[in-house]
């Protein structure tokens, strides 16, 4: 779609068009294998790390989402909260409920986690809002056709496989959908003040998500039968999961 500079020294932001969720991760894949070539061909090196530089702003990878059905978006309700449907927020409630397992696939690495410390754009709490760059999850305001009501999952970075990572974000939401999870009646928000002006007993109240690699994955231990609903995570695939990242760990 385009690509434009970003706050950090060095730093670009690649925005791609909306596409469906499997040409997306080949997309995802494709576009890091060409900037990569690129670079290398002018002398230079491009990362996609989330956290290189001490002080600087780091790499997020924002993930756009909405449904359609029958060709029609169906997170759009012109009369519900930010004109988000039921659904959508249930959803927003699914990704935000499973965030701790979530973050084993979207922030894979342990670099991952040295992004998501509070005080930078990187959010590290569990909330949703519309204008707010430290929420989790954000509705686009300036979004005016309906056919593209959406949110955007702001956490995840470019170290996670798109495919496991997509995937895993779509079966938290549907998660959210089938329970009707309500995203407000969890404490979710909506939270339109910058949260790092919070006090901490406000902040204390908020649930934040893993401070690290580890923590993310013995949440994904504890918390994965949404994963595996309908064999979509076969079971064996997250225990290989969770053994080869606590390798890297190590």
């Amino acid at each position: 779609k385009y690509h434009h500079h970003e706050v950090g020294s060095s730093q670009a932001e690649i925005e791609f068009k909306l596409c469906p969720i499997e040409l997306m991760a080949d997309a995802t894949v494709l576009a890091k294998n060409i900037c990569h070539r690129i670079a290398k061909k002018h002398g230079k090196v491009i990362t996609f790390l989330p956290k290189i530089i001490p002080g600087e702003a780091g790499n997020g990878m924002h993930i756009h989402h909405y449904l359609l059905k029958n060709g029609k978006n169906i997170f759009n309700d012109d009369g519900g909260l930010y004109k988000m449907s039921r659904i959508s927020l249930s959803y927003i409630g699914g990704i935000l409920k499973h965030a701790g397992s979530l973050l084993a696939f979207t922030n894979p690495t342990s670099n991952s986690y040295r992004r998501l410390t509070p005080g930078f754009e990187a959010p590290v709490k569990a909330v949703f809002a519309e204008g707010n760059r430290s929420a989790a999850i954000r509705i686009p305001g300036y979004v005016r056709d309906a056919a593209e009501r959406r949110f955007e999952f702001r956490t995840m970075d470019a170290t996670c496989n798109p495919y496991l990572a997509f995937s895993a974000m779509m079966m938290a939401g549907l998660d959210g959908v089938k329970r009707s999870i309500d995203p407000t009646k969890e404490g979710y928000g909506p939270y339109e003040k910058n949260l790092y002006e919070l006090s901490k007993s406000e902040l204390d109240r908020i649930q934040s998500f893993p401070g690290s690699l580890e923590e993310a994955l013995a949440a994904l231990k504890s918390d994965n039968a949404y994963l595996t609903c309908g064999d979509v995570f076969p079971q064996h695939l997250i225990e290989k999961w969770i053994k080869t990242k606590s390798k890297d760990i190590e």
